[in-house]
């Protein structure tokens, strides 16, 4: 049976760290624009992680596969102008029925018969597209932090070569050490409180579940759950998508009540789990993903404190150890992009336009970079043929 490493540890502990401090203050602008008191924001953050934890945990143990679960980050923007002037209710109302479509959707098979014809090669452009800031991030902030960047950067670099299973850990503990030598630690707010479940009774109507309802379900599909699946396939997991989905529908179902306003699958730090650094054996990487699953049940019964802590540490370090831990999977997703000479220019205008962070009508650009990829492979198909 396999052991959990320290780069499991690492690895499940950085993807989190990176979702958390990436977006926690969307999900809290989110819960500030329905009204939600401080005990209501605490069943929140109770709800998201107890939500994602359980899903990462068990989807992870049963496939013996890195599945990692996330709330809906676009989701949660569309909120924050989609809750304005309503009640509580109305919003656990809005959640209930958005958990309820993606969980038709995935038990279905609907999402997944339409995934199918998605090629590995648009997949992996889709991968590199969504990744490549976080990779160009850390030298936008070196110029701003040069000697905790710096030090990260040389400290990886030197690992990579002398303990390449141990690389990405041991750079964060350097960053860690700089940013305390530097003196960039914000820790002086910090206050340690559990998170308690509250249950809120919803309440349902027509005009909101057709005006942020169905929005929030199709966000949280095609700028989640698209680029979550394309994701594993990229990385050479094959795991049926129809439980995926169907299962982070369900623990929507049974936490929106306490503020679980959508769950689907992760995919910049799933990322992180799927690497090399994770684990050389790709048979062994879902231990990362369980080793994630578990911190965001300690943070879920935290709640906000965690948050803080998170918030503590110097935004320059958390985009440093992302760009590293994902270096190792931009060049892999770029080399099957490119490898097949046939599918070149789709895999190209996939990757350009999931970079450019395109939005339309609410949906980001990892949707419309599979959309034009998939029409330039088509045409292209169609001009051979």
């Amino acid at each position: 049976m396999s052991r959990v490493r320290l780069s499991h540890l690492s690895a499940g502990f950085i993807s989190v760290l990176v979702g958390y401090t990436s977006s926690a203050a969307i999900v809290l602008q989110a819960a500030y624009a329905a009204g939600a008191t401080p005990a209501e924001i605490s069943s929140w953050l109770w709800a998201l992680g107890i939500g994602m934890g359980l899903t990462c945990i068990g989807l992870s143990l049963y496939f013996r596969e890195p599945i990692l679960t996330a709330w809906s980050t676009p989701g949660a923007a569309l909120l924050i102008t989609g809750l304005a002037g309503l009640s509580m209710s109305e919003a656990i109302g809005i959640f209930l029925f958005n958990s309820l479509l993606i969980t038709i959707a995935g038990f279905s098979g609907l999402f997944e018969r339409l995934m199918g014809y998605v090629p590995k090669t648009l997949a992996a452009a889709m991968l590199a597209g969504v990744l490549l800031r976080f990779g160009m991030d850390v030298f936008v902030v070196l110029p701003q932090q040069a000697g905790l960047v710096g030090a990260m950067l040389v400290g990886f670099l030197v690992l990579r070569r002398v303990l390449p299973l141990y690389a990405v850990p041991l750079t964060l503990l350097i960053g860690l050490g700089a940013a305390a030598a530097l003196g960039l630690f914000q820790a002086q707010h910090l206050q340690i409180s559990f998170a308690q479940p509250l249950w809120m009774t919803p309440t349902f109507s027509a005009t909101t579940m057709i005006g942020v309802g169905i929005p929030l379900f199709i966000v949280s599909m095609a700028s989640q759950n698209v680029p979550g699946l394309a994701v594993l396939r990229a990385n050479g997991y094959t795991t049926p998508a129809s439980p995926l989905i169907g299962f982070t529908g369900l623990a929507g179902l049974i936490l929106a009540p306490f503020g679980g306003f959508s769950f689907n699958l992760a995919a910049i730090t799933a990322a992180m789990c799927m690497s090399q650094d994770a684990d050389p054996d790709p048979k062994n990487r879902y231990l990362a993903a369980v080793c994630a699953g578990t911190f965001y049940v300690v943070i879920g019964i935290f709640g906000a404190t965690v948050v803080s802590l998170f918030a503590a540490f110097p935004q320059a370090l958390i985009v440093t150890i992302a760009g590293l831990a994902l270096l190792g999977t931009i060049g892999n997703g770029l080399a099957s992009a490119l490898k097949e000479d046939k599918e070149r220019d789709a895999a190209v205008i996939t990757f350009l336009v999931t970079a450019s962070g395109l939005s339309l009508f609410g949906i980001n650009s990892a949707f419309w970079g599979l959309v034009l990829g998939m029409m330039t492979a088509a045409l292209n198909h169609r001009k051979s043929s």
